[in-house]
């Protein structure tokens, strides 16, 4: 008979009969990122119910399938300390809640106790952009109220320390616009509010700050150079606002994903239309590129489900009057069954005394696979003690 267990599920090993008791309790802390080493988390052995004595004739130790340990336990005092700080932005990322899951393992007799450190935001990353300079080229027939789009500042900061809002300064002619789309995401962008006029004012320049809402208040700022044409009175129209194609994770670098479209019903150069890709933060500009000239959407990077299910692209259609427009990839990523399950024995004891009683634990394995659905679904078979994933690619 099987025992089918999930990634990640601890699975105890019993002589004959099955018991919980080993698992007593699970605790959770909280603690703001970057503190020093040798912080306290928090009073294990208090927070536990366990004497100094317990941890230390049950060998107390920290247990983790990461291989990055952040905390270390003193068995002398009792206590969860940093061992090395912890960048929440390099753990973590845009993910929240962020946290550490490690056990506490004691032996004579044998225990487990889950702990979940979670790890808080501080505003230590002030806004910034990939580019700190924005050059526009704009007829100077343009109409008031078309939107010209701007790079988006990135803010690794989470919560209200993340990037709240925008600025542009002067205001002479341009004014900022902010749309928000229906999944959230924001596009920033500057509305020509002015007759531009080149014979009055051929050059100007712009500086568009990004803020956070942290305390005390974190800038960055990027220059924006507008250089006044002569008329180009249309702006390219893509075919569609959002496009829409899946593929396959490890797609071998080079593949076509998707082709993107915009017409310009001007005539010479004016029509010539050239693609890029705007998002800046983020893995998009290593896994992806659009030809400048076909629009073709091309995988330059290794695609990985257990990274990133979907990724949205943004792609800008750019004539040499300096007009744009743009448009959305959304881009699903289909898991493969690419990672064996893989068993790690927590703890377990070298000799079993012949009087041991029916319950006794003598094994503690930890066992985890990173895919997904069916893929990740991991068996345990009773005596064999292997484990297999359902149609594992090889």
């Amino acid at each position: 008979m099987s025992i089918r267990t999930m990634a990640r599920q601890v699975l105890v090993l019993f002589f004959s009969l099955v018991s919980f008791s080993s698992v007593r309790a699970q605790v959770t802390y909280s603690v703001p990122e970057e503190m020093p080493r040798g912080s306290v988390v928090g009073n294990i052995a208090q927070d536990l119910g366990l004497e100094i004595k317990r941890l230390k004739s049950g060998k107390a130790r920290i247990y983790t399938t990461d291989s990055a340990e952040h905390i270390e336990l003193n068995r002398d005092r009792g206590l969860l300390l940093i061992k090395e700080k912890i960048d929440r932005e390099a753990l973590c990322g845009q993910t929240t809640p962020c946290a550490v899951h490690f056990q506490i393992i004691l032996e004579n007799p044998m225990e487990f106790y889950s702990v979940t450190v979670e790890v808080t935001d501080i505003n230590d990353n002030p806004p910034h952009f990939k580019k700190n300079e924005m050059k526009f080229k704009i007829s100077e027939s343009a109409v008031p109220g078309v939107i010209f789009v701007l790079e988006r500042a990135v803010d690794p900061d989470v919560g209200m320390n993340g990037l709240q809002s925008y600025s542009l300064h002067p205001t002479d002619h341009f004014t900022l616009k902010l749309q928000k789309q229906a999944d959230g995401e924001q596009i920033v962008g500057m509305m020509l509010q002015k007759s531009l006029d080149r014979e009055k004012k051929e050059q100007m320049t712009l500086v568009l700050t990004a803020l956070d809402g942290g305390d005390p208040q974190l800038t960055g700022t990027a220059q924006i150079h507008v250089t006044v044409l002569d008329a180009n009175d249309n702006a390219p129209v893509f075919t569609q606002k959002v496009y829409k194609t899946s593929i396959t994770e490890n797609t071998a670098i080079g593949t076509a994903v998707i082709k993107v479209s915009a017409n310009d019903a001007d005539e010479g150069s004016n029509s010539k239309i050239s693609y890029s890709i705007t998002n800046t933060e983020g893995v998009i500009p290593e896994l992806f590129h659009v030809s400048e000239n076909e629009g073709n959407l091309k995988v330059i990077g290794n695609i990985d489900y257990e990274k990133s299910h979907r990724y949205q692209i943004l792609v800008q259609a750019s004539d040499e009057g300096g007009l744009t427009d743009q448009c959305k990839i959304e881009v699903d990523v289909v898991d493969r069954n690419d990672n064996s399950p893989v068993i790690n024995i927590m703890s377990k004891l070298n000799m079993i005394p012949e009087d041991s009683k029916p319950g006794t634990v003598i094994t503690m394995i930890n066992v985890q696979d990173p895919d997904s659905g069916e893929n990740g679904k991991v068996y345990c078979f009773d005596g064999l003690c292997s484990l297999s994933s359902p149609d594992l690619e090889q």
